[in-house]
This record gives structure tokens, sequence and C-alpha cells, in this order.
């Protein structure tokens, strides 16, 4: 992870706001005016008290009470109305984000995020990126507002005498800088850590749901649950940890503003005994200051509880600021495709060598088979040709050309990969077929079906082709879901065909029946068929054999 300062988390967080600036700033306007309005009503309080007692003051008595009454309800509406806009924008950029982000996961897909815990990434996505609601709905504008509106007090203040407006200021900074920087740097990394230990427990409890049969099978239930309550543990430690500092925090900030106002008491009172303000001036400016605590306090809270938000946005730029393995290319010519070829090719994971000095021939219209055992690099050499890495040494070619100067679309239009494990979403089998042809029709999807041995299949089924196949589709059996891949590599049509070992999850029967459709079903395609299964490559014009990442 990436530790930036929490200035710097702030600053790019604040950037994020640029498209909504006209409602942040009508939400500090009226917050401006509220708490200004809440202040105010206490202070023409205090004018009503010198008006009994006799004292000259700038309004009549009936004039302070129709104010202190118009004050309250401007100070509800524009409360309500702050809020309602500072919510606005928080939600609004959620979903900004959360856009954002998203298209960073997809431009790092797949060679950043192989090996990622899904689970960690999934609480970035939900519960870091709704912790910035808070940084949005109450920080920036109250921030603002906190400014403004100490500003305008201390000149208030400062009509009275300058002495008593200075003790305003520095009790302000003290309340709303100090307190909140000396809370968050004691905190430290809390924030950091809970987060991680959040997400962590995330891809804990997302591996355990998902492999919860096996658990069960071996008996390993009772160990998995005592090693999700540590990390439960661990978590609850940090955050009482932090709920400690903020409490700290809390009666820290509550003892200053007391403080404060006794200082301000005792100032104004020996003022006034010497003669520079009047009683006035010892009352005006002590109600003034009791009464206009409430935007810089609201800063001094955030000093505990924005550690966890800085933390949540350092996780959520993390990602927007990864760069991708394979940039997406765009602005080259088109090409259509005239065969494949790997040239002395050599690719490594980090300092692990998968693939060395690899050549292989796909002519057009040919059905090429790729053997080897597992672990030996042929799924590898499938990724290179679909881009999803870079070679490091040779070259991977469509037509002649580097897939790293073929546009990326270009590319995917060309070529169809059906992986070993085929992901099918919580949806209809039609909907998941439509993956590979947004605008398919329900002929070319049962096409498709067919050619991948799988229509008969489905119309067994209660609805069809709407029957939903489940959270990762946990109702079909593995072949069906990898029929349903190959009916998906169908429906998209694309001439050059990557099979990353096909028939692996079915038996006998039905690898001869995927293999019968593929024979029958090539004309026009270019197959690459990957297998551990000799049987699968009776199919192929030409057979190569993988060994330890080298080829023969």
């Amino acid at each position: 992870m990436n530790k930036r300062s929490g200035f710097k988390v702030m600053a790019r967080l604040i950037g994020l706001v640029k498209p909504l600036t006209g409602y942040m700033l009508l939400a500090i306007f009226m917050g401006l005016i509220g708490h200004l309005c809440a202040a105010f009503i206490t202070i023409f309080g205090g004018y009503a008290v010198l008006e009994v007692l006799r004292f000259d003051t700038p309004f009549p008595l009936a004039v302070l009470f129709v104010c202190m009454v118009v004050f309250a309800v401007l100070r509800g509406l524009l409360r309500y109305a702050e809020q309602a806009c500072n919510h606005f924008i928080a939600f609004k950029l959620l979903a900004l984000i959360r856009d954002k982000v998203f298209r960073a996961l997809r431009r790092l897909c797949p060679a950043k995020l192989e090996g990622r815990d899904k689970g960690d990434l999934i609480s970035v996505i939900t519960s870091d990126i709704e912790l910035l609601e808070v940084f949005y709905a109450h920080t920036i504008s109250p921030a603002a507002i906190a400014f403004l509106f100490s500003i305008v007090l201390c000149l208030f203040i400062a009509s009275y005498h300058w002495l008593l407006a200075l003790i305003a200021l520095v009790a302000y900074l003290v309340v709303g800088i100090v307190i909140p920087l000396a809370t968050s740097r004691l905190s430290g990394d809390d924030g950091i850590r809970f987060r991680t230990k959040s997400g962590e427990l995330s891809g804990f409890v997302l591996d355990s749901l998902r492999g919860l049969p096996e658990i069960l099978q071996y008996g390993q239930g009772k160990k998995r649950l005592e090693r999700m309550n540590e990390k439960t543990d661990a978590m609850a430690k940090d955050e009482e940890r932090m709920k400690r500092t903020s409490g700290r925090n809390s009666a820290g900030t509550n003892t200053v503003v007391l403080a404060f106002d006794l200082i301000m008491l005792f100032a104004s009172a020996i003022l006034c005994r010497s003669g520079a303000v009047g009683f006035d001036g010892v009352l005006i400016p002590t109600i003034a200051l009791f009464s206009s605590f409430g935007p810089v306090i609201a800063l001094a809270a955030l000093g505990s509880t924005l550690q966890n938000t800085f933390a949540a946005g350092n996780r959520v730029l993390d990602i927007l600021d990864e760069t991708p393995a394979v940039e997406e290319l765009t602005g080259k010519p088109e090409i259509t495709f005239t065969g494949a070829a790997a040239e002395n090719v050599t690719f490594s994971y980090g300092k692990e060598t998968i693939l060395s000095d690899v050549s292989v021939v796909i002519p057009e219209h040919s059905v090429v088979g790729i053997v080897g055992r597992s672990g030996s690099g042929k799924s590898t050499l499938l990724k290179l040709f679909m881009r999803f890495w870079d070679v490091q040494k040779g070259n991977v070619r469509l037509s002649g050309i580097r897939v790293a100067d073929i546009n990326t679309k270009n590319l995917r239009e060309m070529e169809s990969f059906v992986t070993q494990e085929t992901h099918l979403f919580h949806d209809s089998i039609k909907n998941n077929l439509r993956i590979a042809k947004l605008d398919a029709d329900d002929a070319e999807i049962e096409a498709a079906c067919k050619k991948a041995s799988v229509h008969d299949f489905i119309m067994t089924l209660p609805k069809g082709y709407d029957t939903p196949v489940g959270e990762l589709g946990d109702t079909l059996s593995g072949g069906e879901r990898q029929r349903l891949g190959l009916a998906r590599a169908f429906l998209h049509g694309a001439p050059f065909l990557l099979l990353d070992e096909p028939t692996s999850n079915l038996d006998s029967l039905n690898e001869a029946v995927i293999l019968k459709s593929l024979r029958e079903e090539r004309e026009g395609k270019t197959v690459v068929l990957v297998s551990h299964r000799q049987s699968t490559m009776r199919i192929a014009d030409t057979v190569y054999s993988v060994e330890q990442g080298r080829m023969s």
C-alpha cells in the first residue's frame, strides 16, 4: 500500500469535488448563514437582557424578539438545506468514485489483479468508498464554514475590544486545528491498520462461504470459525483503541472550550473594571464565545474519525493510481485476422520463468493443439495471445503484426477466449450468454448453444434460457458451465478461438460431443486447443508439446 500523508489524501479527495463546486459553495453559504443565525439568537438574547436592565442597545426589545424568532426559523431551514446539499454532493461523488474505481479495475485486469484478494477489493469498492461520505458530507463544507464563521465572530467581538477578539481567535484555532491535529497524531496508523484488517476479514469470509462444502466435508468448520474470531477480535481491539482516542478527544475538547469561556469572562471583567469596556462589553463577547463553538467543535470531533476515513481514501487512491501492466491501445489501423504466431517468446511472472524461447505457428483456418502437464505454461501462452501481459522477449503476432501494436478493441473482436473456469453471473442463462454479444437475438443464442451441444440440456430446465444459474453458476455442473463458456465463444463469432482445457470437466461422452461440434463448426475459424488430454488432440491439424516452458 502506498502510504500517503493525511494532507495528501485530503487534497486528492477534495480535487474530486470539482464537478460539484457550485453545490459545495451553496452548502457553505447556507451553513455559514445558518450558524450565524444560531449564534445571534443567543447574542440578541444578551441584548434583550441589557435592554431590560436599561442599558443602551442598538435595537428595541420588540425588534430583538422578532429577530430571534426569524433567526430560529432560518436556522432550521438553512440547516436542513445545508445537510441536504452536502449529502447530495457526498452520494453523487460516491457514485462517481465507484465508477472511477471500476474503470481502474477494468484497466488493471487481469494482470494486476491476478492473485489479489477479491474480498479485499470488495471491501474497497463497498465499505471504504462508503466511509468517504463522512469526508464529503461532514468535513469539507464544515471546515470552510468554521473558518468563515470564526472570522465573522472575531470581527464582531473586536468591536468591543481587540484583546477579547484575540482570545476568541486563539480559542477557535486550538479547538478547530490544534486538537484535531494532535488527535490525528495520537491515532497514528490505527485507521490504516483497521481498514486493512477489515479487507482481510472480508476476503476470509468470502473464501469461507465459497468453500463451505469443502470446509464441512473435511471437518474444518471449527478451525475456520476460530480463525474468523481471531481476525474479528484483532479488529475489535483496533476499533476499541480508536474509540478510546475519540473519547479522549471529546473530553479534551470540552475542557478546552470551558477553559476559554472562563478566560473570556475573566478578561472582559478585568477590562470592565479598568474602564476599557462597559457591562455590555462583558456580557455580549462572553455570550458570543459561549454560543460560537459549534462549527469548530465539529472539526475537533473529526480528528479521530478522519483517520479511518483517510485510511479508506488511501486504499481507494491506491487502486486509482495503480499503473496497468498492459495499457489499452487505440489509434492504430484496424486489421483482419489472417493467422497468428509466437516467435521465441520468453515470459516470467516476477522471477519465475514460465515460457522460455517458445515458438508456435498458427495458420489461418487450422486447429493447433498444445499439450503438456499442468504448470507447463500452456494457459500463459494463450493469455499472451490475448495480450493480458506483454512478453519480456520475442514477439506475439496476429496477422503478422505484434499484438502490442493492435488496437485493444480490435484485438478482442478477433479473439474468443474460453478459460478453464467459466464465470457465470447471478442471472439467467440468456443474459449470461449475451455478455459475448449484447445485441444477440434469441435465434443467435440458440444457434450458439447448439454448436456447444448445450441447447438440449437448457430446454430441459423449467424456464429454459430464462433459468437463473445461481451465484457463480453453482446450480450447474462444471461440465455444463464449461459448455456455456464454449457457447459464449461461438456467439462472439471471432475468427480466432483460444480454448483452454475446454473438455477438462467433461466425461468421455461429452468430450466427444464437444470435439464433434468443434470439428463441424471450425469452418472460417482458427482454433488453438490447449489440453493435458491426448484424446482432445484428435481434431488438431498440428500438435505442439510444452514441457517446463519449452516447446517441442
